[in-house]
């Protein structure tokens, strides 16, 4: 899996890497919308070619979760692009559905598959700022948006050992849970 994973992210470095003739706005969109892409086909594939159906499931369900919060805060907040090309700035939804694939894969398989994940989710945040399409602030919404519902959805895949954040009034914690 490791090596899958290197290679996707390989892959979409490779492919998604603006060359300085490319690097207009068409291109930093093109670039953050093929590392999307393979983001979440890394959060699908990697599940489905295991086997693991309920880590599947639980990659859809992030999935759905970071897209449709953004949709409602895109449908509620009117903010116009940079580029002035709509009024559906906030939050960024490449960000949101890619940092929802990688935190996905991080939680379900640990940091092997979630470190070579983030790093393509933060390059394509970084890209949508890049193609004028978003602000800094949409970017960091849409990272928040997307990391807190694959961490809150998705569970480990080795659920022996479960680490649980919480919180009251108060203040939080985390709780430990090990299974024998």
């Amino acid at each position: 899996m490791t090596r899958f994973l290197f290679a996707v992210t390989a892959a979409a470095v490779a492919i998604a890497s603006p060359s300085s003739a490319q690097a207009s706005a068409h291109g930093w969109g093109k670039a953050s919308s093929i590392g999307r892409t393979l983001l979440v086909g890394a959060a699908l594939g990697v599940p489905a070619v295991q086997g693991d159906w309920r880590g599947d499931l639980e990659a859809a369900g992030s999935l759905v979760a970071a897209g449709g919060t953004t949709f409602v805060l895109k449908e509620l907040i009117h903010e116009r692009r940079p580029d002035r090309s709509d009024d559906r700035s906030f939050p960024s939804g490449h960000t949101s559905i890619s940092f929802a694939a990688a935190a996905t894969l991080e939680k379900r398989y640990g940091w092997q598959a979630g470190l070579p994940a983030l790093a393509v989710a933060s390059f394509v945040g970084l890209a949508r700022v890049q193609a004028d399409k978003h602000y800094v602030h949409d970017v960091l919404a849409g990272a928040v948006i997307g990391g807190v519902s694959g961490l809150l959805i998705t569970g480990r895949h080795d659920d022996r050992v479960q680490l649980t954040p919480w919180s009251t009034h108060g203040g939080g914690g985390l709780d430990l849970t090990l299974q024998f």
